[in-house]
């Protein structure tokens, strides 16, 4: 059986890795970087599966060449090869994650991708999204009945909704979305954080952020609003000049991303509230009704009687309002705890 992409994780979101590109053509450094990122916080890790030839043409068109940006002056076809995650590699990368018991899953980018996938028992999808308009491969991730991740960057509330539907339609159980910023690296101004729980309450499924920013604090928030699952990408350097390292958390990061999120998580606690050992003991410190003047037998009790002062021993405050104007059963000094018993 396929274990569940949420399985290693409890009371706090599943937090993906993304090697993409990062590995700069070598399987040697594709193995290592997936240890590494596991080694450094990461519940699951991600690799992209494509070729150049399955994302895009090999063509001179303006509209095939990149203008500005990081990758900037490359044609399509030039970033893709650079980039690419051949399928020669799925056999050692996932034998290689099971050796280390590592979750790793993959975004393919074409049903023939799904395929090569589906050979080495890749245990569940994400469609990127630039992808999220491909029919054909969402239908063929789904009709696999594995896990299905989701991310909307680019994509209107409509096309979202077609995509759940089409999903939801071959066989997927298990979903996730996911709230994108396509920018790269992303500026932390543009988000829309709120957009987490809006794709949970609407479309009834799992939701989370895919960041490609550096900040941390957007994976903080995106935790406290409910979170499942945070992904961004990882390297070993940020220095080295991988086709994403602009963007990409190192292990420190990853490390410091993981503890925060966890504690974010758990500050969270259940909705309503709930008093821990903690504030039960120190309710004795809170304020209460002491008796500062002293009182005969039969006389009445009066505000200025009366001081609201630490700690807690007596009457609690709100009450003290009925016990104004009774009389004293009994003769009274002062200072001690103002009872209600004491009076009639």
């Amino acid at each position: 059986m396929t274990e569940n992409l949420y399985a290693r994780v409890q009371g706090r979101p599943c937090l993906v890795a993304e090697l993409s590109g990062n590995h700069q053509g070598s399987l040697q450094k594709a193995l290592s970087l997936l240890e590494l990122a596991a080694n450094s916080g990461a519940d699951v890790v991600k690799i992209q599966t494509y070729t150049a030839d399955s994302l895009t043409l090999d063509c001179t068109l303006p509209e095939f060449q990149i203008q500005g940006g990081l990758w900037g002056g490359q044609s399509l076809y030039q970033l893709y090869e650079q980039a690419k995650t051949p399928p020669q590699w799925l056999p050692d990368l996932f034998s290689f994650a099971r050796e280390k018991k590592i979750f790793l899953f993959s975004s393919p980018f074409a049903p023939k991708d799904v395929e090569a996938l589906e050979k080495v028992g890749c245990p569940a999808y994400k469609i990127a999204s630039f992808e999220l308009n491909y029919q054909d491969l969402i239908v063929q991730c789904a009709q696999t009945g594995k896990a299905l991740v989701m991310s909307t960057g680019l994509a209107t509330l409509p096309e979202v909704a077609r995509a759940v539907e089409c999903a939801r339609k071959n066989g997927c159980r298990d979903l996730t979305l996911l709230y994108c910023v396509s920018q790269y690296p992303a500026d932390p101004r543009n988000f829309n954080l709120r957009t987490i729980p809006f794709f949970k309450e609407t479309f009834g499924c799992r939701a989370g952020l895919s960041s490609h920013a550096l900040n941390l604090s957007l994976d903080i928030a995106a935790t406290a609003l409910g979170a499942d699952l945070i992904e961004k990408h990882f390297t070993d350097d940020r220095k080295r000049q991988s086709v994403d390292g602009a963007f990409s958390m190192q292990p420190a990061e990853w490390q410091q991303l993981r503890t925060e999120t966890a504690l974010c998580a758990q500050a969270l606690g259940s909705f309503g509230v709930r008093l821990r050992d903690y504030d039960k003991s120190a309710r004795p410190g809170r304020r209460s009704c002491y008796l500062v003047r002293p009182l005969k037998c039969g006389q009445q009790l009066t505000k200025d009687d009366i001081a609201v002062v630490r700690p807690g021993k007596g009457l609690d405050p709100f009450a003290l309002e009925p016990l104004l104007g009774k009389r004293a059963l009994r003769d009274l000094s002062a200072p001690q705890p103002l009872a209600a018993a004491d009076f009639s």
